[in-house]
């Protein structure tokens, strides 16, 4: 009888790392912008739509170093367009940054003054 349950817990042990596996190889990289990346070229609203996100997909921002940053802020600093602090902007201002998805609705700016005003901001719903 032990052997029998001593199976039983190595199936469900298998099973559950398979669905680890599973999960963690089914995650995607988004790259914000497509070709064009982030910047003041496209339309953050249009191309998020009709793209699919999941919790644990990475999105991954292009920019050129130095004239944008990406950084995830809250739904209150994604309407007002204000970072809280120039630490936060400063982090992400090397001409890439990569942002793993939470599940429900994240939020991103471009911190330098004005860029989010000028469009540059995206909302993402992962499942």
């Amino acid at each position: 009888m032990e052997r029998g349950k001593c199976s039983a817990k190595l199936v469900a042990l298998l099973g559950f790392l398979l669905l680890v596996c599973s999960a963690i190889a089914s995650a995607e990289t988004h790259v914000v912008g497509d070709s064009k990346g982030w910047g003041f070229s496209v339309s953050y609203d249009s191309w998020s739509s009709g793209k699919s996100f999941a919790a644990g997909d990475t999105l991954v921002f292009n920019y050129v170093a130095g004239v944008h940053n990406a950084v995830a802020v809250t739904a209150s600093e994604y309407r007002s367009c204000k970072v809280r602090s120039a630490a936060d902007a400063a982090a992400t201002a090397s001409g890439t940054a990569k942002f793993d998805l939470k599940k429900g609705v994240n939020y991103f700016i471009c911190g330098v003054p004005g860029h989010c005003a000028a469009g540059m901001k995206l909302r993402v719903v992962a499942n």
